[in-house]
């Protein structure tokens, strides 16, 4: 076999976030044979807009400079000074304390905002074109000691020495690991979450609700509903929303990933509003104009594993969060630059269930406290966290802390922890096998 023959075939069943920005890292690779199966034929301007923290920014430029690049060219300033730190910010929106301002998340500096549309375009020009396929929703898998096998629902087979699976919420390859009735399989909405959102131009919103609202990322707290917005495709449109909790009466459709979003027969009432800050009250009503584009949210429970053998997943597949942290699609891209690390050591198939052995044991503890998190930070934005919204000091040092947990981490130490779990499994298993320890 000649030294530019790739000696590993990767699929990767799902092309968003997790699968594009992973599969960005991986072609890059020699001895790596990767392709991308997306379900839906073409991706479309669905989802709402992505105000990723530091940790995100951390992981594009460690899977490579061109990644980063592309969330560059696709996004734009909050701020319009390149150096100055930006952040998400929360406000009380209801109650005593209306209009205070009670925490910072995802400071950063040259911090921006992106669509979940436009940053998959932006990825999607990383890869060549015959390494993905389109319109390919996997429907069974099954492993053989050769490779693994997967079939589509249009009948065509295929096979691979690995396969990982980023294939969103309803992940198909989450069920072949955990199986169908395993009762973290399915998506939950464990508080009934509704989020109503709009999409509208910024033209249009600045004649409603104040303008710094349309360049900047706030969320308004309140028992009723919180309230944000993020601006999106280069400044020229705003995505704003009411989430809420309790009312949901149908099954998670999933938080920017589904094609099919819908109110799913909730109503949204403007009239609840009336004693939230006045600023607040004009973005609900411009949500409450046209409600089109919402959906019922979303995660997982806590998966036993992240991979089994020569198969994992990844991304939403693997620990789906509710939005309120705003550290989902930074949890994908920290997988991703997880697993590209990995499989730099990986040079021939006898070592894909190593390197998917120490991504599950680094990333499955930290990405599912952020499910955990994310599930706290919507109970507290609903004022219904005990009585911590009464308090807005105690509720500063909650979000410092939190923060700290997401946008602050090392993950260079992140990276040098799964090497170390890779090399210990090699030893392990050469012990085990008598075999020796290269990995060539």
């Amino acid at each position: 076999m000649g030294s530019n023959t790739p000696t590993i075939s990767i699929a990767i069943i799902g092309g968003g976030i997790a699968g594009l920005s992973l599969a960005a890292g991986l072609i890059k690779k020699p001895h790596l044979d990767i392709h991308i199966y997306e379900a839906v034929p073409q991706h479309k301007d669905v989802g709402a807009g992505l105000a990723l923290h530091r940790n995100a920014i951390k992981a594009m430029s460690l899977i490579g400079p061109e990644v980063y690049q592309a969330y560059l060219d696709k996004a734009i300033d909050i701020s319009s000074e390149a150096d100055e730190e930006m952040a998400t910010q929360l406000y009380f929106g209801q109650g005593p304390h209306a209009g205070e301002l009670v925490a910072e998340l995802g400071r950063a500096k040259g911090r921006k905002s992106v669509s979940r549309a436009d940053l998959l375009a932006g990825f999607l020009e990383l890869i060549p074109k015959d390494r993905i396929t389109f319109g390919k929703k996997v429907s069974k898998v099954c492993e053989t000691n050769e490779n693994v096998q997967f079939e589509f629902t249009d009948g065509t087979k295929h096979s691979a020495d690995c396969l990982l699976g980023a294939d969103g919420i309803h992940s198909v390859i989450r069920a072949y690991l955990l199986g169908d009735d395993h009762p973290a399989t399915d998506p939950k909405n464990h508080d009934g979450w509704q989020v109503f959102r709009t999409l509208v131009s910024a033209e249009e919103a600045r004649k409603k609700i104040d303008e710094k609202y349309t360049r900047t990322v706030p969320i308004f707290l309140g028992p009723r509903g919180h309230v944000n917005c993020i601006p999106m495709n280069k400044g020229t449109r705003l995505s704003a929303g009411v989430a809420v909790r309790g009312i949901a009466t149908t099954n998670p459709t999933g938080p920017d990933t589904s094609e099919d979003k819908s109110s799913n027969g909730a109503k949204m009432d403007p009239s609840l509003y009336s004693d939230y800050h006045p600023d607040v009250k004009a973005i609900v009503d411009l949500v409450a104009a046209d409600t089109s584009a919402s959906w019922s949210v979303g995660d997982h429970d806590h998966a036993p594993f992240y991979a089994k053998s020569r198969v994992a997943m990844l991304g939403d597949a693997a620990h789906a969060s509710l939005p309120f942290a705003g550290n989902g699609a930074a949890q994908a891209l920290e997988d991703a630059a997880v697993l590209d690390h990995l499989f730099d050591l990986v040079k021939q198939p006898g070592r894909i269930e190593d390197a998917l052995d120490a991504y599950d044991a680094v990333r499955r503890p930290r990405s599912q406290f952020v499910v955990d998190l994310a599930r706290k930070f919507g109970r507290v934005y609903a004022y219904a966290e005990g009585d911590i919204h009464e308090d807005p000091e105690k509720l500063r040092e909650m979000f410092d802390m939190a923060s700290i947990f997401t946008n602050e981490v090392d993950l260079r130490k992140h990276l040098e922890q799964a090497e170390r779990k890779f090399a210990d499994n090699v030893r392990g298993r050469s012990s085990r096998t008598g075999a020796g320890g290269g990995n060539e």
